[in-house]
């Protein structure tokens, strides 16, 4: 096999002059690079596909010894004859032969090192080095938030859900997964479009009844797209996002050069993914597109890193910091949400704080100075007044799953702080509703790999992703857990409300003839692979969770996600509690 260079040794690694003097690291003979080499092949206990890659080290005379060499081809199987750089780069302070990294494909980053040398003293400059070149890489992450106007408006204490004018309230929460969550929730956007009910709209289709969607990671590209488009949305969304390679612009493999720029934040800046976000999906659409009147109300979700919860791209959020939402880019919220840590760089939003005259709400405070109040409200409470205060002037966003991968924190949060009965909804609204549905489309991972079935293992690589898996899945079930109980909570708010009102009130909040004040049923579930059944469930969760699928697995996760609405029992609870209103219910459509 030949070798595969990967450009030139002067674009490999960044120029070291200026970052460190070559004589406070150097050992021995200095070794410059010449080449990266690397191959494919099939990875140890089924892994699948691994490469690796080699930076082959040579003496400052240009040579390979050739014990080096006859070590190189065992591992390459090269027939070509290695050649030095015609302007080879010295790296200061390394005297090793071989480096090899592995990229476990579709499952994460594992590195794993062959010294050809035993001198450990070597190995730590070689860390010496990488972190010194770290001083050069560039990573571009710098913040686009606009400061908002002098004139602004205070921040409204909570925002009513724009809602359909019926008396039906319909919410759906994408997890985050990549592309397969994206797919599965357009399955079930797309079955929603199948099913109608009547008679407010007569064959009126739910989808266009969705009042509420929130995403995370690769669920907020579907929902933010569908709340944009609408049901348009479902005629390109496969052509413009599922079909496509949304990584074509991403750095995947697993260099020295990445490790370099991991170290320093992010082997990915926040400008490639938001950039082709916005050329090939969203084409610099901002939150200005969704409003307040705007339906349904799109909620995107990220990570906080530093203060550890989740940030939500709402006006609560932004007139805290004191930036303009409106003109912030519907890409760059997205690529917040998705960005995994090292493999991307934070999204880095500036706090303006002092700078505009928008007061905090209310409840910020209250829950700041309430030992009682719910964990969620009271640390997310204490973020903002970060932000407001000025104590936080740079804010890292990650991916939203690190604290939230169902996305329903935002209207956990907003039914906590209303400080009404009824509120987010209007007193009208909550007159007129009746029936409010709320779903969870889970595309998250279950236990997956095989070393649980020996005494071996797991690797290193294994044992990083099951504890990443471990700790979203936590949050995400603690997440759930807390909706459900304020959704239960509201409900039982709301019936006490609604039977409380004087025959006067009722008619000024227009309530219709025989009004019942306690005909209000709430349906909270989660739709997820582990419904179709366990043969069908490994398959879906065998599927990578990256932004680059096969057609097939796009198509197999489309129909899942149809399949998975048809066969929900709260989505069956929901439709026969409508007066045996429902119409029409599609058939499965086999891809």
């Amino acid at each position: 096999m030949s070798p595969a260079v990967s450009g030139s040794t002067s674009t490999l690694l960044p120029a070291f002059s200026g970052c460190i003097d070559a004589r406070q690291f150097a050992i021995g003979p200095v070794p410059r690079v010449t080449r990266l080499y690397s191959r494919d092949f099939v990875g140890r206990r089924g892994r699948g596909v691994v490469r690796e890659s080699f930076l082959v080290a040579e003496e400052p005379n240009c040579t390979i010894s050739p014990q080096r060499e006859k070590t190189i081809r065992a591992f390459m199987h090269f027939e070509r004859p290695f050649q030095c750089s015609p302007a080879p780069l010295a790296v200061q302070g390394l005297n090793i032969s071989v480096i090899q990294w592995l990229t476990l494909d579709g499952r994460g980053l594992g590195a794993e090192l062959i010294l050809l040398t035993s001198q450990v003293m070597r190995f730590g400059c070689l860390t010496l080095c990488a972190v010194a070149l770290g001083g050069c890489a560039t990573i571009r992450n710098e913040p686009i938030n606009i400061p908002l106007a002098a004139d602004a408006a205070p921040v409204e204490a909570s925002r009513a859900i724009p809602t359909n004018g019926d008396d039906l309230v319909i919410g759906l929460a994408f997890s985050g997964g990549g592309t397969r969550a994206a797919a599965f929730s357009y399955g079930v956007l797309s079955e929603f479009d199948r099913t109608a009910a009547g008679p407010v709209r007569s064959n009126s289709p739910l989808l266009d009844r969705i009042d509420y969607v929130s995403g995370v990671s690769g669920g907020a590209v579907t929902a933010a797209y569908f709340g944009l488009k609408g049901r348009a949305a479902l005629s390109d969304f496969r052509e413009r996002f599922l079909l496509r390679d949304a990584e074509e612009s991403l750095r995947t493999p697993f260099m020295p050069v990445s490790v370099i720029r991991a170290y320093e934040g992010g082997v990915n800046d926040a400008q490639q993914f938001p950039r082709w976000l916005d050329e090939n999906l969203f084409r610099g659409a901002t939150f200005k597109e969704l409003d307040a009147a705007h339906r349904p109300r799109v909620l995107i979700n990220a990570s906080d890193v530093y203060n550890r919860t989740p940030f939500v791209f709402n006006e609560t959020t932004f007139k805290a910091i004191c930036s303009d939402l409106n003109s912030y880019p519907i890409a760059s919220a997205v690529a917040a949400s998705a960005a995994m840590p090292v493999v991307f760089a934070p999204i880095v939003l500036t706090s303006y704080a002092n700078r505009c005259r928008a007061n905090i709400p209310n409840w910020i405070t209250s829950a700041q100075n309430n030992a009682a109040a719910p964990p969620l409200l009271k640390e997310l409470a204490s973020a903002i007044a970060r932000y407001r205060d000025g104590s936080v002037p740079y804010i890292k966003l990650l991916d939203g799953g690190l604290v939230d991968n169902y996305g329903l924190s935002g209207f956990t949060v907003a039914r906590l702080s209303a400080e009404t009965p009824y509120g987010p909804l209007t007193a009208q609204q909550a007159i007129k509703v009746r029936r409010i549905l709320f779903l969870v489309v889970d595309a998250g991972r279950g236990p997956s790999g095989d070393w649980a079935q020996s005494a071996e293992g797991p690797t290193a690589p294994e044992i990083v992703r099951a504890a990443a898996d471990t700790a979203i899945d936590s949050s995400a079930r603690a997440s759930f857990t807390a909706f459900d109980q304020t959704m239960s909570e509201w409900r039982d708010s709301l019936v006490r409300w609604r039977c409380s009102l004087s025959p006067t009130a009722r008619q000024n909040y227009a309530a219709v003839a025989k009004w019942d004040c306690r005909d209000l049923k709430f349906f909270v579930g989660r739709i997820n692979f582990e419904q179709l059944g366990t043969p069908r469930a490994l398959a879906l969760n065998s599927i990578p969770t990256r932004f680059k699928l096969s057609p097939e697995d796009v198509e197999t996760l489309i129909a899942a996600g149809q399949d998975a609405l048809r066969a929900n029992s709260t989505f069956h609870a929901f439709l026969g509690s409508i007066d045996g209103r429902v119409l029409t219910a599609a058939s499965s459509t086999s891809r």
